[in-house]
Parts: structure tokens; sequence; C-alpha cells
């Protein structure tokens, strides 16, 4: 059987919803979006800097 009054004494309450908020806010969650994002920029820095370099060879 239960023993609610020992099972009362282990309780903790649950983190608040603000807090919780709070927490993740300050958390760097990078997803797979914002690395794909950053993988495609990275890309087109160097194409374009490939381009330059392709342009002052023409000259």
């Amino acid at each position: 059987m239960i023993d609610f009054e020992e099972e009362l004494k282990k309780f903790k309450p649950a983190m608040e919803v603000n807090d919780a908020e709070e927490v993740i806010a300050k958390t760097d969650l990078t997803d797979m979006v914002d690395i794909l994002k950053m993988m495609t920029e990275e890309k087109k820095a160097a194409a374009k800097k490939t381009e330059e370099k392709k342009e002052v060879h023409k000259k």
C-alpha cells in the first residue's frame, strides 16, 4: 500500500512555466535548420570568394 505521507515528504514541485521559459531562453538550442543555414551561408561566401578570384585573374 502507498504511504501518502511518505510520498508527500519526497515531493518536489515541478519547475514553474516562467522559470522553465527563462532556462530554455538562456540555452543555445541550435537545431538542424540553424546548422543548414550556417553551412549554406559558408558555401555562398566561399563561392563568392572563388568567383572574385576568377575575376581578378581574368583582368
